[in-house]
């Protein structure tokens, strides 16, 4: 059993996009490819023909898996979320207590984390460092090469 992953409206819809792909776009593909390995003769001797079912698996495997994830997919109803701190699907304004540098972070569900687009995991260390912080509170996070120390400046939502 698969534990309950939590997702935004943007998140949910691209994890349907590539599941939809995969079974209506590359699972044809795959089986095509089979059959024009088959077609070049003797199946024992037949690399290519190895490497697409091989591939056929894997693919299969990807498309099984994503289905568990879909099925075990919650929405987050951003209505209910509190305001006044840190919580999931929040942006968040911190300033490093060493340096002085702000950052801006949008906090999400650990599949949707992408660090070049400013948003983090839930479950990553500064992640769940921040959660349950409001406006003005110092977190205290240890990470690998210490502990870092992060002012909440500005929480929002979108």
């Amino acid at each position: 059993m698969s534990a309950v992953s939590y997702y935004t409206a943007e998140g949910l819809k691209k994890l349907r996009e590539e599941l939809d792909y995969l079974k209506s776009v590359m699972r044809p593909k795959a089986s095509q490819d089979i059959a024009e390995a088959r077609d070049k003769g003797d199946l024992s001797e037949n690399a290519e023909y190895d490497a697409a079912k091989e591939a056929q698996g894997m693919l299969e495997m990807r498309i099984a898996k994503l289905e568990e994830v879909h099925s075990n997919a919650r929405l987050i109803d951003e209505t209910h979320l509190d305001v006044s701190k840190v919580l999931v699907l929040s942006n968040v304004k911190i300033k490093n207590q060493a340096n002085g540098m702000e950052m801006k972070y949008s906090l999400v569900a650990e599949s949707e984390a992408d660090l070049k687009a400013g948003k983090i995991s839930v479950t990553s260390p500064i992640g769940r460092g921040l959660l349950g912080k409001s406006v003005g509170d110092i977190a205290e996070i240890t990470v690998p090469n210490g502990v870092l120390k992060f002012e909440i400046l500005e929480i929002s939502r979108d």
